[in-house]
């Protein structure tokens, strides 16, 4: 079979009439099928359903009673675990409750309020941040809801345009970038260190900080498993030891309802944070973070469940794979990431992303909205589609991606054929 915009009129016409057909049928089977986010299957989540009956008793390693106030650092051996997993120092990482989400939210709405240290209260002021795309729609979500206005760069296989983000970070009222450095959400991509040095130097505000979402560190979907680097003291050496704010969580380690994230950054960082916190709470869940300590063990223990994750996982992305392959590989009308890590795939259409979600919708194949990897959902062409293949099981995916393959060849003989006035 040649490329599709290859094929004659009367051959492209067959092909869409085929298509037409296929769709109908898909339609036909009545299906109720959920791509949309990325979460742990039930199969996952029982991996870590001992923590529901731990015996972890009422004392810490050092004697304090967890069922008490205080403690707003969290308890030390939660950190030392995801320290060493995390690659970060000790004493530069703080355990809080089960989403690294609210801890985003906490230190932009405490940036708003009070300011950084190094510079003024941002509420008030004109503050953009910058955000690589295709990006995290929770991301968006979270600075959009400030009121802070996003301003976007391509992020290329290595991490974000470079010169794109120099020629940004220049304006002082950017305060801020996100970041996913490892298996990026939605497409994989893993910053090299050469990058991240370049956007730790940089001239920028001296508020400006990396929002630096480290969510997927510990989500390898091979045998291959990268440490993390070890961005606060690379900040450090780099001059600017203030730049980054990074995050983390167990929601796809235990039980995403039920984890403990963590924020690491500099020591003015965390003081900064711990005294507006202090306001807030007494002191995170600390009865949670001696079931983790006591369930997890150390950093080898996580490192061993995280494998028995990608056991139950790696099949599923190798479903996407294949489908996506041998329904739509000949006819050169989309391309799809191959990540190494985390929970997404990205599949990228030539201008026909939001008729395929549609199409997909109607077919009963729930998919993230169009545009959601992009600020306020304005992805300019019309390309990118993110895919969560965690959740379904495998044969509910196979069939979902099978659908997904049909709706993306239809939309793209739909267009062809507008586009050369046939029809």
């Amino acid at each position: 079979m040649a490329a599709l915009r290859d094929l004659d009129r009367d051959a492209l016409g067959d092909f869409l009439d085929e298509q037409t057909t296929l769709y109908e049928e898909l339609k036909a089977h009545g299906l109720k099928l959920d791509l949309t986010r990325g979460k742990p299957a039930s199969e996952q989540l029982d991996l870590s359903s001992a923590l529901l009956s731990q015996p972890v008793g009422t004392k810490a390693a050092d004697g304090t009673d967890v069922r008490n106030y205080g403690g707003l650092q969290g308890l030390p051996e939660v950190r030392a675990i995801f320290a060493e997993l995390l690659n970060v120092p000790l004493d530069n990482i703080i355990a809080a409750d089960n989403s690294s989400l609210s801890l985003m939210h906490d230190v932009m709405a405490f940036a708003m309020l009070f300011g950084l240290p190094g510079g003024q209260p941002w509420a008030g002021q004109t503050i953009k941040f910058i955000c690589p795309v295709p990006g995290y729609d929770r991301h968006f979500s979270i600075t959009a809801g400030f009121g802070v206005e996003m301003v976007t760069v391509p992020l290329t296989e290595h991490g974000p345009d470079l010169d794109a983000v120099r020629a940004l970070a220049a304006d002082p009222s950017v305060k801020g970038m996100w970041a996913v450095p490892m298996y990026a959400n939605p497409n994989g991509v893993t910053y090299d260190e050469a990058t991240l040095r370049a956007l730790l130097e940089m001239d920028a505000a001296d508020d400006f900080r990396i929002w630096y979402d480290n969510a997927y560190a510990l989500h390898h979907l091979g045998h291959d498993e990268p440490r993390p680097v070890d961005i606060i003291s690379l900040a450090a050496e780099s001059g600017h030891p203030d730049r980054v704010f990074a995050f983390a969580s167990t929601s796809k380690v235990t039980l995403a309802g039920g984890g403990v994230s963590f924020l690491a950054s500099s020591k003015a960082n965390l003081d900064w944070y711990l005294g507006h916190l202090s306001r807030r709470t007494i002191g995170p869940d600390k009865v949670n973070h001696l079931r983790h300590a006591h369930f997890l063990k150390d950093a080898n223990g996580v490192r061993g469940l995280m494998r028995r994750h990608r056991d139950l996982i790696a099949p599923k992305f190798a479903i996407v794979r294949d489908t996506l392959q041998r329904r739509l590989g000949e006819y050169d009308v989309a391309r799809w990431s191959a990540p190494r890590g985390g929970y997404f795939v990205t599949l990228e259409v030539d201008g026909t992303a939001s008729r395929v979600v549609q199409l997909a919708k109607e077919a009963g194949i729930a998919l993230t909205p169009a545009g959601s990897s992009h600020p306020l959902g304005n992805d300019p062409d019309d390309r990118w589609i993110r895919l969560a293949p965690t959740f379904p099981s495998q044969g509910e995916l196979a069939c979902a991606m099978d659908g997904v393959a049909t709706c993306v060849l239809l939309a793209a003989a739909e267009k062809l054929v507008r586009e050369r006035g046939q029809g």
